[in-house]
């Protein structure tokens, strides 16, 4: 066979790139985990592809969309739930317990030292290990208290904000009922957008005037966002009068600000939604960051033992803890910034089993597959240019007590070390793909569907299994050992094969699941194989 010129050879596709595409158009994991897994039982070593788990299109668009998913069968199942979730605590196990009691044990020798005068940082210093290691063991709750006094602040409302009515509150997560002169109970619930205030005017989401545009501003909402949602909820249940739950989802808008979608469970007038996110605000009370102190190479120098200090006088920088004590006893002090929600807002009663109720699922779930920084590399150059802008203004802005930013405006970081520097942050804040926002994508009240995510996703599993006349066991916890591939191991295949193993068994699953669809419908099943194929 004669040999095919060089310039269609390089436009011809490469074999692991159709590999990866199939892979898609299967729903097959494109960037597979290899694990090696023990059986305990047979002694047998194998290696077995676990999804990545991604959650961005970008990443991996079979994971994302089995998330997305996911997320919206956790929406329907708990918007209008007509009975109250039932959730019991699991049992303490061993390990829970035995903590606890050695913590006990460790509290008791400490008390003994302190009453003979002896010292007792090392027992202090064993005991907050422990507690250290109870808060991991999946216990909720302090039942030891707080080892550092939790600042407080006066919490009279401001001037400026609407006062809100309080309801007595009733022991329930469900809405109202309504009854229809035909005798039809109904249990509506709401869909409710909620968006930031304006920056300056914009047009196809780029700024008019970007001179003008508050950027700073915007900045700062962003990074405080989910504080301002935290917020919303809690003066909701304090108008509501009930523990009201929901579903929320946080999106870029095209101006790159963030914005709620969130679907409540249950119903209040839309009058008083309205004047709950007019009068719902959140104060940032930390230290001055408007005046920059330190910047270029004159910037704050690590001494051990010490902190940072400055580089000419050799002064040390006021601590965070210190910076706060200077702030709590400023009388005419300002908080460094205010959040409230903007104008615009939307109010939406929905019925269950509605097509209305379809569509607000599909609108929360929409945009979790994206980054909500796509616009960086995406849109024409104004947009890419206004994402820069809204980049560097983050660039500076301190994101958390722990932001090596603070350095800048002369303040140590909380836990400072060694190695800060401003503009150097690694939270996810100031990653350009997150512009500003550091919180969960998804925000979800603890009652809501009275599942967790793990719990939604064995549901799944479970109705799969079924579906293919597979057995449904649960799997022995302790049959198995898994260890990481170490790179470069001979027993993994390359990836286009793993692919390719993965997407053949996912097409003796289609062919099974058509059989059993053409059973179910009546039809000829091997029509139905053939065009599944």
């Amino acid at each position: 066979m004669a040999e095919l010129p060089r310039a269609v050879r390089q436009a011809m596709p490469l074999a692991r790139d159709v590999a990866v595409e199939v892979a898609k158009q299967y729903g097959v994991c494109i960037r597979p985990v290899p694990l090696k897994r023990l059986d305990i039982d047979t002694g047998r070593w194998e290696v077995v592809d676990v999804p990545c788990g991604a959650t961005l299109d970008a990443k991996c668009p079979s994971c994302a969309k089995r998330n997305r998913q996911l997320r919206m069968a956790q929406c329907r199942e708990g918007w209008h739930l007509d009975q109250e979730p039932a959730i019991t605590p699991d049992d303490p196990t061993d390990e829970q317990r035995w903590l606890v009691e050695f913590r006990a044990d460790l509290q008791a020798r400490r008390d003994q030292a302190d009453a003979l005068g002896e010292d007792t940082a090392d027992w202090d210093a064993a005991i907050e290990g422990v507690d250290a290691e109870i808060n991991q063991a999946g216990m909720r709750g302090n039942v030891f208290g707080r080892t550092v006094s939790k600042r407080t602040r006066s919490t009279r409302r401001r001037q400026d904000a609407p006062n809100l009515p309080k309801r007595r509150m009733s022991p329930t997560t469900l809405g109202r009922t309504f009854t229809s002169s035909d005798g039809k109970v109904y249990r509506p619930s709401l869909f409710v957008t909620l968006t930031l205030p304006s920056y300056g005017k914009v047009r196809d989401g780029v700024p008019v005037d970007p001179e003008t545009y508050d950027y700073a501003r915007a900045a700062r909402d962003a990074l405080h966002f989910s504080k301002l949602v935290d917020r919303f909820v809690q003066n909701l249940r304090r108008v509501a009068g009930y523990d009201v739950q929901y579903f929320a989802t946080v999106e870029p808008q095209k101006r790159l600000a963030p914005h709620l979608h969130m679907a409540i469970r249950g119903t209040l007038p839309r009058a008083e939604v309205k004047q709950i996110a007019a009068a719902t605000y959140h104060q940032v009370w930390w230290p001055p960051a408007d005046k920059v102190v330190f910047d270029g190479d004159h910037l704050p120098v690590w001494k051990d033992g010490t902190g940072y200090l400055d580089p000419t006088t050799g002064e040390v920088l006021s601590t965070w803890e210190q910076a706060l004590d200077q702030l709590d006893a400023d009388e005419d002090a300002e908080p460094l910034h205010v959040l409230r929600f903007g104008d615009q807002m939307d109010v939406k009663g929905v019925l269950a089993g509605t097509p209305d109720a379809d569509q607000c699922i599909r609108y929360l779930s929409k945009y979790l597959t994206k980054s909500l920084g796509e616009s960086l590399n995406a849109g024409n150059q104004a947009q890419r240019e206004h994402a820069a802008r809204m980049v560097e203004a983050l660039h500076y802005e301190p994101c958390s007590p722990r932001c090596p930013n603070w350095l800048r405006y002369g303040v140590q970081p909380k836990d400072a070390k060694p190695g800060m520097a401003p503009g150097r942050c690694r939270s996810k804040a100031h990653k350009p793909d997150h512009l500003g926002y550091a919180g969960r994508r998804v925000l979800l009240s603890r009652k809501w569907s009275n599942k967790t995510l793990a719990e939604h996703k064995q549901d799944r599993r479970t109705w799969v299994l079924e579906a293919l006349g597979q057995p449904n066991e649960p799997a022995d916890p302790h049959r198995y050992i898994w260890k990481p591939v170490p790179a470069g191991d001979a027993n993994v295949s390359p990836l286009a094969v793993r692919l390719l193993r993965s997407v053949a068994e996912r097409q003796r699953w289609r062919t099974h699941m058509a059989r059993l669809q053409a059973q179910a419908d009546g039809q000829d099943p091997s029509v139905t194989e053939a065009v599944a194929a």
